[in-house]
């Protein structure tokens, strides 16, 4: 196994207020991928190489939530980038950048939709 994780899914109640809140926190494009059950866009990653990826879900018993797994994303080069566009996007940062030594930093938050997520970069 090279990954741990293959795929993600970050549930939303409003679809469209989440996929701004990532897009503009991540400085992303997430791609709108239409499905019978509801509404799903998916986060960028490598397909070529079955990189992890992840997405977004508007749909009946995909419900946010602040408890339960914590998904870690990438913050870029750089998570202060990305965590300084938390609060303007909507979000709360509940845990600041952190120092953890030789694995590099993280941080926590709120998503418009009410999720508790971690940011993660070296820097």
């Amino acid at each position: 196994m090279k990954n741990a994780i293959s795929w993600f899914e970050i549930p939303a109640t409003d679809y469209e207020r989440a996929k701004k809140f990532y897009n503009t926190m991540l400085g992303i494009e997430i791609s709108d991928m239409p499905m019978p059950e509801g509404k799903y866009g998916m986060f960028p990653f490598d397909q070529e190489n079955n990189g992890v990826g992840g997405g977004i879900m508007q749909m009946e018993g995909a419900n946010p939530s602040a408890d339960g797994v914590t998904i870690y994303l990438n913050g870029g080069d750089d998570l202060s980038t990305p965590l300084s566009r938390v609060e303007t996007a909507g979000g709360k940062v509940i845990m600041p950048k952190t120092d953890i030594g030789e694995n590099g930093f993280m941080a926590q938050l709120i998503d418009t939709e009410g999720n508790k997520v971690a940011l993660h970069s070296w820097k």
